[in-house]
């Protein structure tokens, strides 16, 4: 079975692991510190805090946005649901905007209607790597004195019109799961220009722990104090899993190019089949491909599905509406909600997409799609 996603690891990767596991560090040490100003060199500069997943990134963004009880966070549906959930376990209501028909991307438009006097944060999803308009939501959240928060779970390498993500929005999120465009394992990141955003992110993913002496409420301990003053958890991610991030992170240029290069074969292979739509690029947009979400008949999608995985081609979808998900409440969010999203799903398989392709696999993945459409 051809893998839609995995993970490349190297020798270099292999040999930076085993450095850390050789000191005498293993937790939160010198590592964790150089991946986090690594990851700001890849994202424009911003400062960088590093936890133990893309979710905790996004929980640690929506505490330090001040997403809460009595707010409400405005969100895509076309994304993994970790996206709502960690600002439902703050206390937050989502509410659903509907996305662009050919990125999949929240719709700008579909924004400013939502927008009430408990809107905290616009969240929007770079969907397979591709952002939004970011300029327009960035208006908008300036706007109305909203957060932006950008979940860039597939997108770290990415240019929107020449700026890097991570400097798009007032907090991004990254994901290092083995399937993303780097890994750590398991891993993620909150980046930020604003130092007091990406203080109370750390604080959050840190326990919320307070070691700086000016800011004690506390003032008759000794050099061993440390005190919280709002709780946090802890999303430390170790040492020796900032390590592999590093010598990931070097070899990001030649994952972006590769990736780019599996995007052009399919595309050359598909656009022009009939019924078949291939994933746009917007011409100010240099992205770094996480997925490649090809959109077939809506009414032959779980056949063509079946076919491909039995020609041996790991195919997948991505993803259901979050608000399908029976964790939400379905009088509150019916079916229909975001319609435009709903027919992207419906239509949607995403093909192998990652940088141990080969070519004699992407041909196979190329003629396997071929077969499955002819039916």
């Amino acid at each position: 079975m051809i893998p839609y996603g995995r993970h490349d690891i190297d020798a270099t990767d292999i040999d930076a692991v085993e450095r850390v596991l050789g000191s005498q560090w293993l937790t939160t040490g010198p590592a964790v510190t150089d991946f986090e100003t690594a990851i700001s060199q890849h994202a424009g500069g911003v400062g960088a805090v590093s936890v133990s997943s893309g979710t905790a990134a996004l929980h640690s963004a929506y505490a330090a946005a001040g997403v809460g009880p009595g707010t409400e966070v405005i969100t895509p549906p076309l994304t993994f649901v970790a996206t709502q959930a960690t600002a439902v376990l703050l206390g937050a209501d989502v509410v659903f905007a509907d996305v662009q028909a050919d990125t999949g991307c929240l719709d700008a438009e579909m924004v400013e209607s939502l927008i009430t006097p408990r809107t905290r944060a616009i969240v929007t999803v770079d969907y397979a790597g591709h952002p939004a308009d970011m300029d327009a939501l960035r208006a908008l959240a300036d706007r109305h004195g909203v957060v932006l928060i950008e979940d860039a779970a597939h997108s770290l390498g990415t240019l929107f019109r020449g700026r890097p993500v991570g400097t798009l929005a007032d907090l991004t999120t990254l994901s290092f799961f083995p399937t993303k465009n780097i890994t750590t394992g398991e891993g993620g990141a909150v980046v930020s220009a604003d130092d007091g955003l990406l203080t109370a992110a750390r604080r959050f993913a840190r326990q919320g722990l307070v070691r700086e002496p000016e800011e004690f409420a506390i003032t008759t301990e000794g050099p061993w104090h440390q005190e919280v003053h709002e709780f946090g958890l802890n999303y430390r991610l170790p040492d020796v899993l900032a390590a592999l991030g590093i010598s990931q992170l070097a070899r990001l240029g030649e994952f972006k190019a590769k990736r780019s290069d599996v995007k052009r074969r399919y595309d050359e292979a598909f656009a022009d089949l009939e019924g078949i739509t291939i994933p746009r690029c917007d011409e100010d947009v240099d992205p770094m491909w996480h997925l490649y979400p090809l959109r077939v008949p809506a009414e032959r999608r779980e056949e063509i599905f079946v076919s491909l995985r039995a020609a041996g081609i790991g195919v997948q979808v991505n993803y259901i509406p979050a608000y399908w998900h029976p964790a939400f409440d379905a009088s509150k969010y019916p079916r229909g909600l975001c319609p435009v999203a709903e027919e992207y799903y419906a239509r949607e398989i995403s093909l192998p997409m990652h940088t141990k392709l080969t070519e004699s696999e992407i041909d196979q993945v190329i003629e396997a799609v071929l077969q499955a459409q002819l039916g």
